[in-house]
């Protein structure tokens, strides 16, 4: 199982069967990175510049793997593992969120992805309470979980204050008067 650089498991064998699109793929197959951010990696802009921005894994017989600047990161709103779903407390800054971001690969770690280390970073949403069995234990991000009976009652506190806050008071109720 892949480790983080501290030597916890992350959950998985191969980060990659886990990870989505790239971050810097837009929707017309171009890479982004290249086009708007050429001076990060001037070298590689000018190959894709001459292919005509095309993503390198749109080209045959490419995937993901190939690209040096690969970078698949979570906008996950529910845990991969247990399906938990993000409630955020729009006006309560000191509320800690449900879901974190768990990096399956980190970004850099190696710079030419010839090492044992990966070289891209690759990230899923994972509840708070799944994170901790994932990085504490033999917990694995694939596994069959429902949320942890914790999780779902922070869920449900989160959900009643948001139907609280739109509930409508008339202002003879607000003023008390009858």
């Amino acid at each position: 199982m892949e480790r983080t650089p501290t030597g916890t498991p992350v959950g998985v064998d191969d980060p990659y069967d886990h990870a989505g699109r790239c971050d810097h793929l837009t929707s017309d197959g171009t890479c982004r990175l290249a086009r708007e951010y050429a001076d990060r990696d001037p070298a590689f802009a000018r190959e894709r510049a001459r292919a005509d921005y095309d993503c390198v894994a749109a080209a045959e017989g490419c995937d993901f793997r190939d690209c040096p600047h690969y970078a698949s990161t979570t906008s996950g709103r529910e845990c991969v593992r247990c399906g938990l779903e993000e409630v955020r407390m729009a006006h309560d800054s000191t509320a800690r969120p449900l879901l974190e971001a768990h990096h399956l690969s980190y970004g850099g770690r190696d710079g030419d992805g010839d090492g044992d280390e990966p070289a891209h970073e690759i990230t899923v949403a994972l509840c708070r309470w799944c994170h901790t069995k994932v990085h504490k234990s033999f917990a694995r991000i694939d596994d069959d979980a429902s949320p942890d009976v914790e999780a779902l009652a922070e869920r449900e506190g989160r959900r009643t204050k948001e139907l609280d806050e739109l509930g409508f008071q008339t202002a003879r109720d607000r003023a008390g008067d009858e």
